[in-house]
């Protein structure tokens, strides 16, 4: 095995996604990553904490864009922040990421524990987000519900986003469910 590749994070990375396509993710183990990427197991966990966070890596990084859109908005309505959020979303969702997200997507939804781990990642977000509109002097109830909405709307677009067959880019995805959700809105205020 070689001893030092500068690739071998992503290596690791296209090994183990394959692994956990092939055999399912609790049927993998670290030592057969590394094996596949023709490393050793200390250079696995010089990269990556265990084998979940193969899928999870760049969550704080995810975590602090979306952050970052919250405070950049102009205006505080949840629907502006939410313009806002996705866009600065749609920078870490390129359309090169798709395939891999889609594939890491596919091997979540087929884990209960994943997915459970997914969920506390998407709490754990919207308590920073609605941190961040606290902080900007939203009052708490409506920073709560507002970080939800966000949330909620982040995560139906990246469900269309990896949808099979899916072209359209995360920025149009992310515009027509903020126009949805305007829509819903307004058809209620119409009632």
């Amino acid at each position: 095995m070689a001893r030092w590749q500068p690739d071998a994070r992503e290596r690791l990375r296209a090994a183990a996604l394959d692994l956990f396509d092939e055999r399912g993710f609790d049927q993998t183990s670290v030592a057969q990553i590394a094996q596949r990427a023709e490393l050793t197991e200390r250079t696995f966990y010089r990269h990556y904490a265990d084998k979940r966070e193969v899928l999870f890596q760049g969550q704080e990084q995810l975590n602090d864009t979306l952050a970052a859109g919250v405070a950049a908005a102009t205006e505080l309505g949840p629907l502006a922040v939410a313009d806002e959020v996705l866009a600065r979303a749609a920078t870490f969702f390129d359309d090169e990421r798709r395939p891999f997200s889609r594939r890491r997507q596919r091997v979540i939804d087929a884990n209960p524990e994943l997915v459970e781990r997914e969920r506390a990642k998407m709490a754990h977000l919207t308590d920073a987000l609605a941190a961040g509109l606290r902080a900007r002097g939203v009052p708490d109830v409506r920073a709560a519900v507002a970080a939800g909405t966000i949330v909620s709307a982040f995560q139906v677009t990246f469900e269309l986003w990896v949808a099979p067959g899916e072209t359209r880019g995360f920025t149009e995805l992310g515009r027509a469910v903020v126009g949805e959700l305007r829509a819903a809105l307004a058809a209620d205020a119409a009632l």
